[in-house]
Protein backbone atom coordinates (compact mmCIF):
# COMPACT_ATOMS: atom_id res chain seq x y z
CA UNK A 1 0.00 0.00 0.00
CA UNK A 2 1.47 3.54 -0.82
CA UNK A 3 1.87 6.18 1.29
CA UNK A 4 0.56 10.00 0.43
CA UNK A 5 0.76 13.18 2.85
CA UNK A 6 -2.43 15.72 2.75
CA UNK A 7 -2.41 18.92 3.96
CA UNK A 8 -5.59 20.12 5.75
CA UNK A 9 -6.45 23.35 7.06
CA UNK A 10 -7.40 23.30 10.94
CA UNK A 11 -11.04 22.81 10.66
CA UNK A 12 -10.85 20.19 8.09
CA UNK A 13 -8.12 18.35 10.26
CA UNK A 14 -9.77 18.64 13.80
CA UNK A 15 -13.42 17.20 11.57
CA UNK A 16 -11.40 14.20 10.30
CA UNK A 17 -10.15 13.55 14.09
CA UNK A 18 -13.55 14.17 15.45
CA UNK A 19 -14.88 11.11 13.53
CA UNK A 20 -12.14 8.90 14.30
CA UNK A 21 -13.24 9.79 17.94
CA UNK A 22 -16.50 8.55 17.11
CA UNK A 23 -15.35 5.05 16.92
CA UNK A 24 -16.64 4.08 13.52
CA UNK A 25 -13.06 4.55 11.96
CA UNK A 26 -9.82 3.36 13.31
CA UNK A 27 -7.44 6.17 11.73
CA UNK A 28 -7.65 9.16 9.73
CA UNK A 29 -6.38 6.79 7.01
CA UNK A 30 -9.38 4.68 7.56
CA UNK A 31 -11.50 7.67 7.25
CA UNK A 32 -10.64 9.56 4.51
CA UNK A 33 -10.55 5.48 2.41
CA UNK A 34 -13.94 5.66 2.79
CA UNK A 35 -14.63 8.93 2.20
CA UNK A 36 -12.49 8.10 -1.66
CA UNK A 37 -15.06 4.97 -1.93
CA UNK A 38 -17.66 6.56 -1.60
CA UNK A 39 -17.29 9.29 -4.14
CA UNK A 40 -15.96 6.55 -6.20
CA UNK A 41 -19.56 5.07 -6.06
CA UNK A 42 -20.97 8.03 -6.78
CA UNK A 43 -19.28 9.10 -9.80
CA UNK A 44 -20.31 5.05 -11.31
CA UNK A 45 -23.46 5.92 -10.85
CA UNK A 46 -23.47 9.37 -12.22
CA UNK A 47 -21.72 7.82 -15.20
CA UNK A 48 -24.42 4.86 -14.95
CA UNK A 49 -27.47 7.55 -14.98
CA UNK A 50 -25.50 9.46 -17.95
CA UNK A 51 -24.88 6.56 -20.22
CA UNK A 52 -28.64 5.45 -19.66
CA UNK A 53 -30.31 8.54 -20.40
CA UNK A 54 -27.72 8.83 -23.24
CA UNK A 55 -29.29 5.32 -24.37
CA UNK A 56 -33.00 6.11 -23.92
CA UNK A 57 -33.62 7.88 -26.79
CA UNK A 58 -34.62 11.54 -27.46
CA UNK A 59 -37.55 12.04 -25.43
CA UNK A 60 -41.06 13.65 -27.07
CA UNK A 61 -41.69 15.99 -24.01
CA UNK A 62 -40.57 19.69 -24.81
CA UNK A 63 -37.97 20.82 -22.09
CA UNK A 64 -40.44 23.41 -20.40
CA UNK A 65 -42.65 20.09 -19.73
CA UNK A 66 -39.66 18.28 -18.20
CA UNK A 67 -38.73 21.59 -16.00
CA UNK A 68 -42.61 21.86 -15.00
CA UNK A 69 -42.69 17.92 -13.88
CA UNK A 70 -39.53 17.98 -12.38
CA UNK A 71 -40.75 21.13 -10.20
CA UNK A 72 -43.82 19.56 -9.47
CA UNK A 73 -41.53 16.65 -7.99
CA UNK A 74 -39.70 19.01 -5.76
CA UNK A 75 -42.47 20.63 -4.63
CA UNK A 76 -44.84 17.15 -3.42
CA UNK A 77 -41.59 15.66 -2.17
Amino acid sequence: MATMNVSLPDPMREWVETQVKTGEYANTSDYIRDLIRHDQQRWQELRAAIAQGLNSGRSDRKAEDVMAAAKARLRNG
